[in-house]
């Protein structure tokens, strides 16, 4: 046998190796890593906070116009300015031409979520007790994720086109060439009401590992967030009881106003406070963070209008933004700085859904109990010398008056967003946004087509083992 021969030999034998071994090659560790197989190894993946605590939802808020974005921001076009001018003329398809920050960050945690889910029953050094408490983290997380992206990415939830409709690719498995599907409306949610029920289930505990692990009342409070969505105001009610029950602590803003006066009411100073809406902060079911990562960071600037819309003597607003003057620039400028819980759970908004939910299924025409629920918010925010009890005598009225608390109190979620498309979507309570830049009048009609968000060009175009389907026409 020649040298030649044998070496030819040798490639065919080493290419029946290769081959071989080709689908277990992520079986084999890295070089400095490690396989995850205790449990503890898989709940590790929960506190990785860069990945899993963030919720960028930015240019839902550039469309609400609750962050200011400089003039010099919006003299070029990009999808920030279509959406922060309201210029339905634009191609938001085309502008979103870059790895949009919305849809792989939850992504990227759900990713995390399924791993969890699939490989935590066989997890070692724990319990059947323990694998399932982590477990159900995991599932409660995905289902959150999956609200945000389908009230970001597809039409809002109706009953009567939600079977039909198409929502947002479901991916339940953490395998990289898992096939998916991009499903219905209908479907998603129906996902999540089971996921999140499961993990109740499964002993979802009252008092969670840590703050930025969801707890018993976030399980509650995110059924409560989804039925409501899906306008079924009796089951919103009972989960935001089930929430409260849990917990219905609200913070005193007003006590944090007093303690920082001097510094808040001092024109010139700017220096940034220490935000209560931490890890402690009494209303956390769930911390999650809004845009931000694990680092210590400032909240965003909001408009002048935007401002405008807080009641007067709101010691949250007060404490939060100042009026500032910068060159060509006016806004209020944020005061504040920490680890924000801007995409969490909490009790606030439990109040808030159950003052809602009160007022819808009131049949004496009497919306007492929807003001008193929301007053409880109220009176822990606005100033004593300021503060009236909210009253009301048409439910128009007290929507009204809830929904403007509600947009203010969760200012930077996803939530105002949602119910701004939720009331455009039932046709009874539309608002017209507007606004006045640079002495121009701009107008967002509650009918745009601006309320959904289109699909990133990278989403579209490397789909993976399933197929996409964009959600807007621009």
């Amino acid at each position: 046998m020649t040298f030649m021969t044998k070496f030819i030999n040798l490639l065919i034998i080493l290419t029946c190796i290769i081959c071989s071994a080709c689908n277990d090659y992520l079986n084999i560790p890295p070089k400095g890593s490690k396989i995850p197989t205790t449990l503890a190894d898989f709940e590790a993946l929960l506190r990785d906070q860069y990945t899993n605590g963030r919720t960028p939802i930015l240019n839902a808020l550039y469309l609400l116009n609750d962050v200011y974005l400089k003039n010099a921001q919006v003299n070029s076009p990009s999808l920030n300015r279509a959406n922060y001018m309201w210029d339905e003329s634009a191609d938001r398809i085309m502008l979103n031409n870059s790895d949009e920050d919305t849809y792989y960050a939850l992504y990227a945690t759900i990713s995390n979520c399924n791993l969890i889910v699939e490989n935590a029953p066989t997890a070692t050094e724990a319990t059947d007790a323990e694998r399932n408490e982590v477990i159900a983290y995991a599932k409660v997380i995905r289902s959150l994720c999956y609200d945000v992206l389908t009230n970001y990415y597809a039409d809002t939830y109706d009953a009567s086109t939600a079977e039909e409709k198409l929502s947002v690719p479901l991916i339940t498995s953490a395998n990289i060439d898992a096939p998916y599907k991009q499903v219905s409306i209908q479907y998603l949610y129906d996902f999540m009401l089971n996921d999140i029920k499961e993990a109740i289930e499964m002993g979802l505990p009252a008092q969670s590992m840590t703050a930025i692990h969801p707890n018993l009342g976030a399980g509650y409070a995110l059924l409560a967030r989804i039925y409501l969505q899906m306008q079924n105001y009796e089951e919103a009610l009972r989960y935001s009881n089930l929430a409260l029950e849990q917990n219905n602590q609200l913070y005193d803003w007003n006590s944090f106003y007093e303690e920082h006066h001097i510094a808040i009411e001092d024109p010139d100073n700017y220096d940034k406070l220490a935000t209560p809406m931490q890890y402690d902060y009494v209303e956390n079911y769930y911390l999650r963070y809004g845009g931000q990562s694990n680092y210590d960071s400032y909240e965003y600037n909001i408009p002048v209008e935007r401002a405008a819309r807080f009641e007067d003597g709101d010691a949250r607003f007060l404490s939060r933004w100042k009026l500032k003057v910068d060159n060509n620039d006016t806004y209020y400028a944020a005061l504040t700085s920490g680890f924000f819980n801007h995409g969490g759970l909490t009790t606030c908004e439990a109040y808030l859904i159950k003052a809602e939910c009160q007022a819808r299924l009131t049949t004496q025409n009497d919306f007492t109990e929807a003001m008193n629920t929301l007053n409880a918010v109220r009176a822990t925010r606005i100033r004593p010398e300021m503060y009236r009890p909210a009253t009301a005598s048409t439910l128009e009225e007290a929507l009204s008056l809830i929904r403007n608390t509600k947009d203010n109190e969760l200012i930077f979620s996803i939530v105002p967003f949602a119910d701004a498309r939720r009331f455009n979507s039932e046709g009874k309570y539309l608002r017209t946004m507007t606004k006045n830049y640079n002495g121009t009048e701009y107008t967002l009609s509650p009918t745009s087509h601006l309320w959904t968000m289109p699909f990133p060009a990278g989403a579209l175009n490397n789909p993976g083992n399933g197929t996409i389907e964009q959600n807007v026409s621009k």
